[in-house]
């Protein structure tokens, strides 16, 4: 081929400007940390398992995807600029040619995921480059790997990618679930989920008396481990505090997380729990900053209703009460208050947790005593059947309650000395728990002195109104205790006849939908005295109701109410916020 002597010389200027821009961006990357080096396809084909390769003919293709070679990775930076004067000549006899009328042939590719390497052409790419060409002319071949590579991988992320391969190799994965992805960016962990899926084949062989092929140790671990909590990360929306990171990330960080909570709190927690609890932890510096300055009396505590949204869509049990707080104290009304407990734990298969708050000094002066609850509270429980675990806390015993009762799904609570007075609503530690606690509340009166033998919970009257938002939480509770544990309902309704007619109409619409059945009650006239009046009436055994309606301050002077409920009231309460 005769080149244009002049065309010739322009071309060699060309490659020594080039030439230049090429020693630029490498020095640059000495300060940014970024690569320049184009990519070698014969590493990237064994690092990320290549399977197969198939023809896929001429194609116009983006240049800026490609970023490798098969043979001449070191001659070019990662934008196709000449690293070396030795292909000076030959770079300049390509720019030639593409100026002139004859141009240059096609050039050959691997297209590995999202990205190109060049067999045949790397300096037809550098010229094209330089002269920004959107696309070019290639054969292209598509190499299929276990895990795609991005144009825009990073040696860091192609290092994740690596292992990964690797992890697929070892398990197969991507061959048993084809639409799984693990993709981390915490490149070395595989080796840690690994690990996890072994166990879960240990404890699956035990469970099953049989060994487990490894093929089915992977699925069953994807599907009843991995799975489950993805779904729990994808439902709260988790993986917008963590930007960058990948569901994968969020699987392992969470069982990191939850290990961190047993150890923290003294008790196992379930997976949703500690998904729950990394987002609360996340939240606004601005919240934060509300939580430290306003007092406790005063804090509103919770948005009404998100504990059923949260804790209820999707569990995996089936059931609305795994978990049940039981703070334990050295007052000897506290043990029948956990007889109250042991039943509701037997009726809904749950675990109590126990907790014990005590000061640094009552500690140091009485841990016979505390070690003594520990036991009864332990026996207590293995001659029921109920499994159990126990905790001491140091600290405000509300507050203390309040902040473990996130990691529980109800709470059941001794109302030893009620609030009586603003003076007594200003110092007691219940309002703080009726106003901040993020679940339903069980409350055990100082009158409730009578063997559940004797008086079994089974019959609920459910106080319909106030608050919408509380009372439709309270309905949606009455209504999974009535049908879960066989008690029977009774709905009553406060207020104008048009009120209550309206109000009722609604309760017996839901009822019917979950089939449930209940016998319902309108009465007009003060409230609270209604309640009592009527649960006295029916001969309710306990009362359920929403959380106090009012803002905090007002309920502080003036009280609410399920303040004067609680008072006068000699049954249990449930109280749903």
């Amino acid at each position: 081929m005769t080149l244009d002597p002049g065309a010739f010389s322009s071309a060699l200027n060309d490659f020594q400007r080039a030439r230049r821009k090429a020693a630029m961006e490498q020095l640059l990357a000495r300060f940014s940390g970024r690569p320049t080096s184009l990519l070698s396809y014969e590493e990237i084909r064994q690092q990320l398992r290549a399977t197969s390769q198939t023809p896929r003919g001429l194609q116009d293709i983006p240049i800026d995807k490609i970023v490798g070679s098969v043979g001449r990775y070191k001659d070019f930076t990662r934008s196709f600029l000449p690293r070396q004067d030795a292909v000076e000549q030959r770079w300049a006899q390509v720019k030639t040619a593409v100026n002139d009328l004859a141009g240059v042939p096609p050039i050959e590719v691997y297209q590995v995921g999202d990205a190109y390497f060049v067999i045949d052409g790397n300096h037809r790419v550098s010229v094209a480059r330089q002269q920004e060409q959107p696309t070019i002319a290639a054969y292209v071949t598509e190499v299929k790997t276990r895990v795609p590579l991005a144009a825009d991988d990073d040696p860091e992320e192609i290092i994740c990618k690596t292992r990964y391969a690797e992890f697929l190799e070892s398990t197969n994965l991507d061959h048993l679930r084809p639409d799984a992805d693990l993709l981390m960016t915490f490149c070395g962990q595989y080796r840690l989920m690994r690990e996890h899926i072994d166990v879960h084949r240990h404890y699956l062989g035990l469970d099953q008396q049989r060994f487990i092929p490894e093929a089915e140790a992977v699925a069953s671990w994807y599907d009843n481990v991995y799975l489950p909590i993805i779904r729990l990360v994808r439902e709260q929306g988790i993986l917008r505090y963590f930007p960058g990171h990948t569901e994968a990330d969020m699987y392992l960080l969470l069982a990191e997380h939850r290990a961190e909570l047993a150890d923290a709190l003294g008790w196992e927690v379930t997976a949703e729990t500690a998904v729950t609890d990394l987002a609360r932890e996340k939240r606004s510096p601005v919240q934060a900053l509300i939580e430290a300055v306003v007092p406790d009396e005063l804090e509103g505590g919770p948005p009404p209703g998100t504990w059923r949204l949260k804790r209820v869509q999707g569990r995996p049990s089936g059931r609305l009460f795994d978990d049940i707080l039981m703070p334990m104290g050295v007052d000897p009304a506290d043990w029948r208050v956990l007889d109250v407990a042991l039943w509701v734990a037997q009726l809904g298969q749950s675990r109590l947790l126990g907790l014990h708050v005590v000061d640094d000094q009552a500690a140091a002066k009485d841990a016979s005593s505390l070690e003594a609850v520990r036991v009864e509270f332990e026996r207590r429980c293995t001659a029921a059947g109920i499994q159990s675990q126990f905790a001491v806390e140091w600290g405000d015993v509300a507050q203390k309650i309040v902040q473990r009762a996130v990691y529980a799904d109800g709470v059941i609570v001794p109302l030893n000395y009620p609030p009586k007075t603003v003076a007594d609503r200003l110092t007691s530690g219940m309002q703080t728990i009726l106003r901040q606690c993020p679940r339903p509340i069980l409350t055990v009166p100082p009158g409730e002195t009578r063997p559940l033998a004797q008086r079994p919970l089974a019959h609920a009257l459910l106080a319909y109104g106030g608050s919408r938002t509380t009372a439709e939480e309270a309905l949606f509770v009455a209504a999974y205790v009535a049908a879960q544990y066989q008690i029977g309902l009774s709905v009553l309704s406060v207020g104008h006849n048009s009120q209550t007619n309206k109000a009722l109409a609604h309760v017996r619409d839901y009822l019917r939908s979950v089939h449930v059945k209940a016998a319902f009650y309108a009465e007009d006239g003060d409230v609270a005295q209604v309640i009592l009046d009527t649960a006295v009436a029916i001969q309710a055994d306990f009362l359920i109701m929403g959380a106090p309606a009012y803002s905090p301050l007002r309920t502080l002077l003036m009280g609410s109410t399920a303040n004067r409920i609680l008072l006068e009231s000699d049954c249990p309460i449930l109280i749903c916020r």
